[in-house]
Parts: structure tokens; C-alpha cells; sequence
């Protein structure tokens, strides 16, 4: 680090006059050298500037052990990393740039992931790799990526740019579990961790699960499989980014031989085993066109976790439910709730008093939304909310009794709000039991 040195009795004039001429390096404590000088740090892309004064003796020097000043410790890292970037730009650096900085990013191990409204001014661009390297160091980390817009794909999939280092490979360790995924490829959502907590609790031992929209990294299977003991899961997805993740975590975690993955798109039936009429989808490209999801009579428990609709994925849910005993089914939607002054709130249904999903619950907590607001949901729901759940539970009675050819009960036992997914649009899970009505 280039300083000033000159004798102690000079010391503080020296300061005062770099502290008004702006070139004194408040990143380093003063340091004393060789002779008991005193070397005071100046701001290496200022050095042009600096005019020795006359009436002080000193003599331009390098530090080399800098010790890190108090104001330096105190720096938060969107701090240092603007800091870092100013001393880059020198002269160039302007307001425009400065809003460019991001001040907020998501840490995954040494792979910082940056927002995708950052660093997008134009003179970033000439900077080339020596910007990537100086965000890196100001942030602590050895890898960069970049996001962008989620791909209309059907698939959620995420596009992001790898700035700095070989891959996007990460693991991120959550309740005890440890998920690894490429950021790249695959999305990581923490907004959904109150619904992974629930799952995690729900009272499952013994039973087979089948999640039909397994995600990209197993954000509910692996819940299931390490707290909740299913004993077996069927897992379904069909991005084979995500299936790629999905069976490196199962091995990570210790439960690959409790879980069969199935590759393709679940919503696929064949039609002998589809009484009603298949309702249009949105393409996909990953699935493998002869994939045909074969499971029925097997579940007794079914994870619909896929937003903003898992209404297409309904009818093969109550195919593979035990059609002697049922289950409940876990069924993720986003709703839209209407604004209105003070709205009245509407008790939510519960199933009868004893029922084994209600005793296993978590109970009503505030619950954090994306955009950082609260949830205080107590023992209601919105209006909207409780249409929701009534239609969704007479549809999916319809789909039972259609498939078996007889009378089926349904009976709402929760309805979890997950996260504010949009203005005035609620991810929501409802837990709805299934069960055949005896002759």
C-alpha cells in the first residue's frame, strides 16, 4: 500500500492536509517504518495528484503488511464492494455506476449469485474480467454468476450467466439437509422454507409418497424422506437438469434407497388408465416423449408442489392414491386475493377433531413472505382462500369417483399460506384427505 512517511512531530499536519486534499487511505491504520517514521496511507489511483508539501519532510513509501483501520472492519461487504469498485474506476466512476451496484446478492459457498439488474451500465463492459475478479474479492468469494428472467419453458428454469469460475455446482445445507444443484441450471427458492419446515413435521412414518413435481433440487422429497420417515418415495420430474441433482442429493443425504426417481413429465398417462378427457399443457422439452408415468394404487400421501397451478397434475394424483384406504393429497396453487378495506375473516376448515394430519400440524405461526412483509394468518383465512379450497376439494371428489365408480368424501384439513408470490397473489397449499365411502 503506497503511504506518506515523515517524522512524528509532522504526523497530524500531514493527515489533516491529505484528509482535506481527499487522498488519505481510511481503508489502513497509520504505521510506523524503518527510522520511527511515521507512514501514512494514500490512495493508490490518486497518486498524481499528490504534491509533497514543502514544510513538511516526507518521503512516498509501501507498506507492506497494511493493518486494516476500525472504519475498515465496520464496513458492511455492499461497503467494501462499492469501495472496491471506486478505486477500480478512478476518475471514471459517476452516479450512474454507483446505482448499478447491487447491495444485496445470494451466497451459495464461494459462489456469490448477483441480481439481475446489476452491472448492466455500459462501462462495466470495459472493464472486462478484472470487474468480476474485484467483486469477487470485495465479496469474499471465488465464483460470480449472474440471474436473469425465469425461462418460459414450462420448467422454471432458471437463466444464469457464469462470470467468474469453471461451474455453477453448489451445495447450501437447510434444516440438516444438504441439497448441491447448478445454479445455472437448476433454481433454488427460499421463500418456500416455511413449507418445507411443515413438511418436515408432518406424522408420515410408514407411508409411501409420491411427489409428482419433485422440483429442481427435491425441495419436498428430501423433507419427506429425512424428517417426516416416509418409507418410500416415488419422486417425479422432468427437467433432467433437476433429476441430475435431485439423485446426487439423495445419495448426500443417505436415503437413495428409499426413493425411486421417475424422468418425465408425470402429467403423461396413457390412455388406458385416463377415463376423462387430458386438458392442454404448456410444451416441454425435456421429457422423454415415450415416458408414461405407470403408478396407481400406491400412495398414501401425493405433493402437488408446483406453481402457479397444479391442476393438470390432479387426475394422476388420484390415480395413485390407495383407492381402498386413500390419503391426503398436498396441493400447491396460487390465488389471488382481491383487495378490499378491513375484509372479514372467514374461519378456515378443519377436519374432525382426532384426525391424525391435524395433530401432526405445526399450528397457525407468522409466517415470512417473499417480499419481506408478514402473514399473520391465526386461525383464518381470507375469503378467496376458503372458495379455493371448497372448489378445489368438490373437483377433486368429482376426479375419485369418476376414476373408482363410487362415492368418495373429501375433507379440507389446512390450508398453509406459503409466500406472497405477486401483489395480491398468495402461494397456497391445501391439505386435503381422500378417503372411499364404505357401502
Amino acid at each position: 500500500v503506497p503511504a506518506l512517511a515523515t517524522e512524528p512531530q509532522f504526523a497530524q499536519r500531514l493527515r489533516e492536509h491529505l484528509e482535506e486534499e481527499q487522498l488519505l487511505d481510511r481503508r489502513y491504520r497509520l504505521q510506523e517504518v524503518l527510522g520511527g517514521r511515521v507512514a501514512l496511507p494514500v490512495l493508490e489511483e490518486k497518486l498524481s495528484w499528490l504534491q509533497l508539501p514543502q514544510e513538511m519532510p516526507c518521503e512516498l513509501v509501501q507498506i507492506q503488511d497494511p493493518i486494516p483501520s476500525r472504519a475498515a472492519r465496520r464496513q458492511t461487504p455492499a461497503q467494501k464492494l462499492r469501495d472496491e469498485l471506486r478505486r477500480l474506476l478512478g476518475e471514471s466512476w459517476s452516479e450512474e455506476l454507483e446505482r448499478d451496484v447491487p447491495r444485496a446478492w445470494q451466497r451459495h459457498g464461494d459462489l456469490v449469485l448477483l441480481s439481475e439488474d446489476s452491472f448492466r451500465a455500459p462501462p462495466w463492459e470495459k472493464l472486462g474480467p478484472a470487474l468480476w475478479e474485484t467483486v469477487a474479492s470485495a465479496l469474499g468469494a471465488r465464483r460470480l454468476a449472474r440471474r436473469g428472467r425465469v425461462l418460459p419453458d414450462g420448467m422454471r428454469s432458471p437463466s444464469v450467466t457464469l462470470l467468474l469460475g469453471q461451474d455453477g455446482w453448489v451445495e447450501h445445507v437447510d434444516n440438516g439437509i444438504r441439497y448441491t444443484f447448478d445454479v445455472t441450471k437448476c433454481m433454488f427458492s427460499p421463500g418456500n422454507i416455511t413449507e418445507k419446515l411443515r413438511v418436515a413435521s408432518l406424522p408420515c412414518s410408514g407411508e409411501v409418497l409420491v411427489d409428482l413435481y419433485a422440483g429442481s433440487i427435491g425441495y419436498f422429497t428430501l423433507p419427506y424422506l429425512v424428517h417426516a420417515a416416509v418409507a418410500f418415495v416415488h419422486a417425479c420430474e422432468w427437467n433432467g437438469h433437476a433429476v441430475e441433482a435431485l439423485r446426487r442429493n439423495l445419495v448426500l443425504n443417505g436415503v437413495q434407497d428409499r426413493c425411486c426417481v421417475h424422468h418425465g413429465d408425470s402429467r403423461q398417462v396413457s390412455s388406458a388408465n385416463q377415463p376423462w378427457p387430458p386438458r392442454p399443457r404448456m410444451a416441454s422439452p425435456s421429457p422423454p416423449l415415450s415416458f408414461q408415468l405407470e403408478l396407481r394404487d400406491i400412495a398414501d400421501r401425493v405433493n402437488l408442489g408446483l406453481i402457479p397451478s397444479s391442476e393438470e397434475g390432479w387426475p394422476v394424483a388420484c390415480r395413485v392414491l390407495k383407492k381402498g384406504t386413500g390419503g391426503v393429497l398436498h396441493i400447491h396453487h396460487n390465488v389471488e386475493t382481491l383487495p378490499a378495506p378491513a375484509p372479514p375473516q372467514t374461519p378456515v376448515l378443519r377436519a374432525e377433531q382426532g384426525s391424525p394430519e391435524v395433530a401432526g400440524s405445526d399450528g397457525e405461526v407468522q409466517h415470512p413472505t417473499e417480499d419481506g412483509g408478514k402473514e399473520t394468518l391465526g386461525a383464518r383465512i381470507r375469503p378467496e382462500w376458503q372458495r379455493w379450497a371448497e372448489a378445489t376439494a368438490a373437483r377433486i371428489r368429482g376426479l375419485l369417483a369418476e376414476l373408482h365408480g363410487q362415492p368418495w368424501r373429501t375433507s379440507i384439513l389446512h390450508v398453509e399460506a406459503v409466500k406472497s408470490y405477486a401483489p395480491h397473489v398468495h402461494h397456497l397449499v391445501l391439505d386435503l384427505e381422500c378417503r372411499p365411502t364404505l357401502p
